[in-house]
């Protein structure tokens, strides 16, 4: 018997090694931890091969994500999507991950904590009452990355724009995006103009 690294096992599978992955942390295939690499019995892939039943449903463990924009205050906004995506739940509610922070912001401290626990198995569905609660741009790309991980994305209020109105919102979209942008650049050339002024305005009373 040979312990198979989850590469070359999934390639005797004929399967994505993300698939093996999930495989086994679904239970439907035995592994055996080497270091912090899991392997695979040589015996039990050819097991597998020869008709092992995997039409198994992987149960539905839902991480539920509630954002708002502001840093602070919104309490109510988070309350009513969490309790939106509450009711209409059909699985384990496994976490309720909230943020706050801008949707075109990619470094969310609850965005990063999505990204965690879809990767290491934890989830099998996220779900959000609207798409841009995920992120204003970039959802299609998070969408793949999650598929990866055989993990959808399901919104509670899918969009329903087609032609001028979903070219109108893009639109929107991008003069908000630049828009945010010159706004924090300004504001940061604001900032070092008032501590220059201050540290003038320091340095003349010192010579007074």
């Amino acid at each position: 018997m040979e312990l198979l690294r989850m590469s070359k096992a999934a390639k005797r599978l004929g399967i994505h090694p993300m698939t093996l992955r999930q495989w086994a942390i679904d239970g439907k295939i035995p592994f055996t931890w080497v270091g912090r690499e899991r392997r695979f019995s040589s015996l039990d892939v050819e097991n597998m091969k020869c008709g092992s039943d995997t039409s198994i449903p992987r149960p539905r463990l839902e991480l539920l994500y509630v954002r708002v924009s502001g840093s602070s205050g919104q309490e109510s906004s988070l309350e009513a999507q969490e309790a939106e995506l509450r009711v209409t739940s059909t699985g384990e509610i496994v976490k309720v991950v909230r943020d706050r922070g801008s949707g075109l912001k990619g470094n969310r401290p609850g965005l990063n904590r999505v990204l965690a626990m879809v990767s290491d198995g934890s989830v099998t569905v996220v779900r959000v009452t609207h798409e841009d609660r995920l992120a204003r741009f970039g959802v299609g790309w998070l969408k793949r990355l999650f598929a990866v991980y055989g993990v959808t994305v399901e919104e509670l209020h899918p969009k329903k724009l087609g032609g001028r109105d979903e070219l109108v919102e893009d639109f929107v979209s991008l003069v908000t995006t630049f828009a945010g942008r010159l706004y924090g650049m300004r504001s940061a050339e604001n900032r070092r103009r008032l501590l220059a002024e201050s540290g003038q305005c320091s340095d003349e009373g010192k010579a007074a």
